[in-house]
């Protein structure tokens, strides 16, 4: 073969080459874009909020962790893939101008900022009189229920590790207004705050309120009650399944109720605690 011949082979298969990487980055980039529409926020795949440890250290200290949270999870396949990038503000900023123009951005960053961005306090605030009076969690986000009939597990439950009632404090982990309070069923003496940017959080199995009524407005760190084992019966009912709080967290698309899993939104809180005086001691 002569020189010439073989120069020009081998050009071609370089533009060749190049032309399958190119063809392939599009095929993978429009794949991602796909991800995103009107109805993204009320997948199982979005409301499982599923995010990595590398990402928890990127946002943990951002006031307002909804941009990155909202890529990472689009970029991902909502926690499904590895994250194919650099974790670093140029990355979010790029992949932010890739997404901004896609149709159902701004359904998607609404929503999102609701469930991130109005957070500011851990719900169990930590003692400062008694080191014993923690709280553990995992994430059993849509695990079995079978009281009332068999069902998915809609919030997080934080675990008292001093199985006591009515000692341990809850307080608000956003600013917003009281819209329920009261027994429920499954969820006891409970408590619901509507957050400013919309988002709706529940918390379930109180022992006792703090004073405070419907329609009053809360600040973040506000007290609420206090932990129980409050319901699964009539109003009253405790004692069915240890002391903890349920916290639920849900958002409205298209007026429709939708739960998201708190579970990386507790694990950004978990180092953000009101510090108080409680104690073992304190049981009379």
């Amino acid at each position: 073969m002569k020189r010439k011949q073989l120069h020009n082979l081998i050009l071609l298969v370089f533009f060749a080459a190049l032309f399958t990487e190119l063809w392939m980055s599009k095929l993978i980039s429009d794949s991602r874009l796909k991800r995103l529409s009107e109805d993204t926020v009320q997948t199982q795949e979005y409301r499982a909020q599923e995010i990595s440890e590398e990402l928890l250290l990127s946002i943990r200290e951002e006031k307002n962790p909804s941009m990155e949270a909202g890529l990472y999870l689009l970029e991902s396949k909502f926690g499904y893939q590895t994250f194919p990038h650099p974790f670093s503000k140029k990355t979010f900023a790029n992949l932010k101008d890739r997404w901004k123009n896609q149709k159902g951005w701004e359904t998607y960053q609404t929503y999102t900022k609701a469930i991130w961005d109005d957070l500011m306090y851990f719900p169990i605030p930590e003692s400062t009189t008694d080191k014993k009076m923690t709280v553990t969690f995992t994430d059993s986000w849509m695990s079995e229920r079978t009281y009332g009939g068999k069902r998915g597990h809609e919030g997080t439950d934080i675990m008292a590790t001093c199985n006591v009632t009515g000692i341990y404090p809850i307080v608000s982990m956003t600013d917003g207004i009281v819209r329920s309070k009261g027994w429920l069923e499954k969820g006891g003496y409970r408590i619901g705050i509507e957050a400013p940017l919309g988002a709706y959080f529940y918390y379930a199995h109180l022992d006792s309120y703090a004073n405070i009524e419907i329609g009053d407005k809360i600040r973040a760190g506000e007290l609420l009650g206090f932990m129980g084992n409050t319901g699964y019966g009539e109003e009253g009912t405790a004692g069915k399944f240890p002391v903890h709080l349920h916290v639920g967290v849900y958002i409205y698309p298209k007026e429709q109720e939708t739960s998201v899993n708190p579970y990386w939104l507790l694990r950004y809180l978990e180092n953000r605690k009101v510090k108080c005086a409680y104690s073992y001691g304190d049981i009379k």
